[in-house]
Order: structure tokens, then C-alpha cells, then sequence
């Protein structure tokens, strides 16, 4: 986490730091290009914009978390709201930045009596070295597929030129996720209140776009004073 004269930089603040040092010394040109040129087309698609919105009932889901163990929304929302964030993958330096903000904020989450998952194609075992490297207290659950991600409308399937940029850093989507669907979630991020309605909903088909969770939190401030 990044301060300047003790105050924590804001998240975009951050990953735009990092996007610009990326694309300046750490790509080569023809990468950058291929992924700018994928995220405009996804961003032309309008994926992002038939997602799963404010007002909408979130779909209900059980999923493994990273040891095995089933997860139900319902079983959750019974007892608080629920902050639900879509991750690409442990391999994605932008969703590392983004949960470990998440985690910075979890005990003020926990506080308002909510809980907070994460949900992402990769492998348990991909999600449980992530979350002891990362120090995190809540879990990722493995949507196996993009299953759930295609109910929240945030399913795509990725190109064979940024499948083959992704191999070129060491990341095999096939053998990270357990299966060849070469799929991913758009980053999104949900709190939905205890009757099952999204009260708060960001979706971007901009991967290097992402809330910080002082954008969201007076959401479930809200959704607390009225328990």
C-alpha cells in the first residue's frame, strides 16, 4: 500500500501508478497494444453495461472455497449483507491490488455485520496459496467456468492474442483454472443487502479500473443503519 506524507494513496491512484509502469518499462510495445486493443473491443461489446445492475436480485450460488469447502449466499445474507467481489486471478497484479485493499477494509465490513467474498475461475489451490501470500481473511470461492460470473452477466471469453500474451508472462489460463473454457469475469464489484437486492454494483470491462472501498462502504453503512 502506497503513502504520501501518511495518507494511503487511493486505489486507482495505485494501479494507474503501476499501469504506467507497465506499459513504459516493462512491456513491449506490441503487448500493450494487443491488450489496449482488447479492452477497447470489450469495452465497445457492452458487456459491461447488460451486467447485473443496482436493483436487480443477485442470483443465488454455492461455491467451493479454496479448501473444498461449499459457500451458500443465502446462508450469508441471512446474517448480513454480502460484498462480492469478481477476480481474474492471483495472476492479475490489478486484482492482487484490489483485494488487498478489500482485506484493508474487511474489519470495517465485518464491523457493519456483513461478510465479503471473493469469487474467481481459478483453481482451490491457485486461491489458497494467494490468500496465505496475501494475508486474507475472507475466502475465494472457485467459480469453475465463469458459471456464476455468466449469471451476473460478466462472462467473456478471452482472445487467442491475449491468451498467448498471458503464456508469454507464465500465465496458462488452462492450467491455472482446471479447465479450458479460456474464459474470464469482468471485474465487478457487488454489496447486496440481506433481501437479496443489489444495493451497490460497479462493473468495468476496464480491468485496470477498479472502486476503492471508500466508494462503496457508505452503501453498506446505509444497509447497517437499517438492520
Amino acid at each position: 500500500m502506497r503513502w504520501i506524507w501518511g495518507v494511503v494513496l487511493p486505489l486507482q491512484d495505485r494501479l494507474d501508478a503501476f499501469t504506467a509502469e507497465f506499459e513504459t518499462r516493462t512491456a513491449p510495445p506490441e503487448v500493450v497494444a494487443t491488450l489496449r486493443r482488447s479492452t477497447a473491443e470489450l469495452i465497445a461489446s457492452g458487456l459491461a453495461g447488460r451486467a447485473l445492475a443496482a436493483g436487480a436480485r443477485a442470483p443465488r450460488f454455492s461455491l467451493p472455497d479454496s479448501h473444498g469447502e461449499i459457500v451458500n449466499s443465502a446462508d450469508l445474507l441471512i446474517r448480513g449483507p454480502l460484498v462480492l467481489t469478481f477476480q481474474r486471478g492471483s495472476w492479475c497484479p490489478y486484482c492482487t491490488m484490489d483485494m488487498r485493499a478489500i482485506e484493508a477494509a474487511a474489519r470495517e465490513i465485518r464491523a457493519l455485520g456483513a461478510s465479503v467474498l471473493a469469487i474467481s475461475p481459478q483453481s482451490e489451490l491457485n486461491s489458497r496459496k494467494f490468500e496465505k501470500d496475501n494475508g486474507l481473511s475472507f475466502s475465494i470461492l472457485r467459480d469453475s467456468g465463469n458459471a456464476v460470473a455468466h449469471e451476473f452477466g460478466l462472462r467473456y471469453r478471452v482472445s487467442q492474442d491475449v491468451i498467448a500474451v498471458y503464456k508469454g508472462f507464465g500465465n496458462d489460463l488452462v492450467a491455472g483454472n482446471g479447465e479450458d473454457s479460456l474464459t474470464l469475469p469482468l471485474p465487478a464489484r457487488y454489496v447486496i443487502g440481506r433481501d437479496g437486492i443489489v444495493a451497490y454494483a460497479e462493473v468495468n470491462a476496464d480491468y485496470t479500473r477498479r472502486p476503492d472501498p471508500r466508494e462503496w462502504m457508505p452503501v453498506l453503512e446505509s444497509l447497517s443503519a437499517h438492520r
